[in-house]
């Protein structure tokens, strides 16, 4: 175990994978340095490098739990700058399959914003540690190796029309899913890494307005998931600066229109009509906006033979899911947790065990959980076994009992809020409750 900090690592890309990793790397390293492509502290807008960023983002239960863990207070610190808080199963109104889950009291925080809000909230405490600091509007252009191509040394980037050599112990790869690290690793003469990808066709339309308090009937969130028999569904959902956000979304091309009348029409024709009750009160304070998520991607680098020293790669540049889960910035915070773990070891932790325990510890669970929850759409093309089968047959139990029952409503909620395993959704109390009486 590393007791001094010492040495400098590098994060490329600035958005919430970024973040999260420079938070964790902080612990170990005497300097840290975010290189982005953009401007990282001007004022609150938009990053061009986060095209979806205008849309609905949310930190599961667990990535909450883990960004307060980093930076203690953070969450009543955002909630007093506008954020709304509230609990994940009793002040959010979920409805699956058209039936509102029983709300009650789970003992996990929800917290909404909007994207820019958080990423702005967790990037100033992120700054403020000490030696941590920022290379904005700066192109990274590849990867500084020693002569064999075995270890990284750190990288090249292009900033103000000029290049510039940064040195490193450690190099963190955060940039997405349009990472270029598995194009770098060919050039040095590296196996292919082997991709996974699953079509799912999903597009998803947002819109911001002025909701009156009293039409969330006290709620926080309206989540009118999307499920087999009507594939739409929409959030409507409270956020800073006392507005509402929602956003709509279909899969396989069925996709919410951007003219205000299409928009509000495809909301009308949910499962239920919650969301759309809430429209008719409300007040819009934009046009509607698009944005296309063709396929699940993920980047098996756990298989890989070989890789070199010195880099590592974390969060959507591993693995992007389906956004309409909501699983990405919570699943790239628990691989934080992995990282932090590995460099605490080594500074220069053997990538490839960082990349099984990054598998196993954050990013399994939630692929076959989100990829077997797109092939409940017959639609989606893909292989359904007979274990995917049973897994549909057995969620399609749990989500009905959750409309009856507050103990698995409560369950439930923590095992889509990755807090707890799916394991607990077999426990005596719960499977005597799936065998009860039926609405």
């Amino acid at each position: 175990m590393i007791n001094d900090r010492e040495g400098r690592a590098i994060v490329l890309g600035g958005s919430m994978a970024g973040l999260f990793a420079a938070r964790a790397l902080s612990e170990t390293f005497a300097e840290v340095v975010i290189v982005d492509r953009d401007e990282l502290t001007g004022p609150n807008d938009l990053r061009r490098g986060l095209p979806q960023g205008h849309h609905l983002h949310g930190l599961l239960a667990r990535g909450q739990q883990i960004t307060e863990e980093y930076f203690p207070g953070i969450t009543e610190e955002m909630r007093a700058d506008g954020a709304q808080t509230g609990d994940v199963a009793d002040d959010v109104r979920w409805i699956i399959n058209g039936k509102r889950l029983v709300q009650v009291e789970s003992g996990l925080v929800a917290l909404t914003s909007g994207r820019p809000f958080l990423e702005r909230h967790v990037r100033d405490r992120v700054l403020a540690l000490d030696g941590v600091g920022v290379l904005e509007n700066a192109d990274i252009l590849r990867l500084r190796t020693t002569e064999d191509g075995r270890t990284v040394t750190g990288v090249t980037v292009r900033k103000d029309g000029a290049e510039q050599v940064l040195d490193a112990d450690l190099v963190v790869d955060a940039t997405g899913r349009g990472s270029r690290t598995s194009v770098w690793l060919e050039e040095l003469g590296y196996e292919a890494v082997p991709e996974e990808k699953h079509k799912i066709g999903l597009g998803y339309t947002t819109r911001y307005y002025r909701v009156p308090d009293e039409a969330f009937e006290g709620n926080i969130s309206i989540n009118t998931v999307a499920s087999a028999g009507i594939p739409r569904g929409a959030i409507c959902q409270k956020i800073d600066g006392g507005r509402a956000i929602v956003t709509a979304y279909g899969i396989l091309g069925d996709h919410p229109p951007t003219d205000p009348e299409g928009f509000l029409g495809f909301i009308k024709s949910l499962a239920a009509p919650d969301i759309h009750e809430v429209l008719q009160v409300s007040e819009p304070l934009d046009d509607p906006v698009a944005y296309k998520f063709p396929t699940n991607l993920r980047r098996h680098y756990q298989r890989m033979t070989d890789f070199p020293a010195g880099l590592l790669v974390i969060g959507d540049a591993v693995c992007s899911f389906n956004p309409s889960y909501a699983q990405g910035m919570t699943v790239a915070a628990m691989g934080s947790l992995v990282l932090r773990r590995h460099v605490a070891a080594s500074r220069r932790p053997d990538a490839l065990a960082y990349f099984r325990d990054l598998a196993t510890d954050a990013v399994d669970g939630c692929w076959e959980m989100a990829v077997g929850a797109d092939l409940s759409f017959p639609e989606v093309e893909g292989e359904r076994t007979e274990e995917v089968q049973q897994a549909h047959a057995f969620i399609a139990q749990v989500q009905e009992a959750a409309t009856r029952d507050a103990a698995v409503a409560r369950a439930y909620s923590r095992v889509i809020g990755l807090v707890d395993p799916p394991s607990v959704l077999h426990t005596p109390e719960i499977e005597a409750a799936l065998a009860g009486p039926r609405n």
